[in-house]
């Protein structure tokens, strides 16, 4: 590991925490003495199966990008987004079979996520997901919610 203040390659580590996705350390240069984080990330090597057919691989952007819309100027915090998507994804991990995944089963378990922790979010997210097409399918959806 390189120090990010002087480039030396002597650093230890001083600190070590797992949560379910992703590994922090914290770590001093043994050169400059100064300290930095790192963050080690478990990468999915998955398959989106689509609903046209199509296989694409995953990319967890697109999901932090529709949860950070669905929750845009909502009372929730980054860090609370951040503990929502390492939840989505040990759950795609663990529902994930032979390498791929259907879009509808990832879709469910946002969905499912979304409503612990913000219902309006989670109405914005389903009228996207679920292509609500008039007033009527977002009535429908409000009174599951009741």
């Amino acid at each position: 590991m390189l120090c990010p203040y002087c480039n030396s390659q002597e650093t230890k580590v001083t600190d070590k925490r797992d949560s379910e996705s992703v590994t922090r350390r914290r770590r001093e240069c043994l050169k400059c003495h100064k300290r930095f984080t790192t963050y080690e990330k478990i990468e999915l090597d998955l398959n989106v199966l689509k609903k046209n057919g199509q296989r694409t691989k995953f990319d967890e952007a697109k999901i932090r990008k529709g949860i950070e819309r669905a929750l845009e100027k909502r009372p929730v915090t980054t860090e609370q987004i951040e503990k929502l998507l390492q939840k989505i994804e040990a759950k795609i991990r663990n529902v994930a079979k032979d390498k791929d995944i259907q879009t509808s089963r990832i879709g469910t378990i946002i969905m499912a996520e979304l409503k612990r922790l913000d219902k309006v979010a989670y109405i914005r997210f389903a009228s996207v997901y679920r292509e609500f097409a008039d007033i009527d399918d977002f009535k429908e959806e409000l009174k599951k919610l009741k």
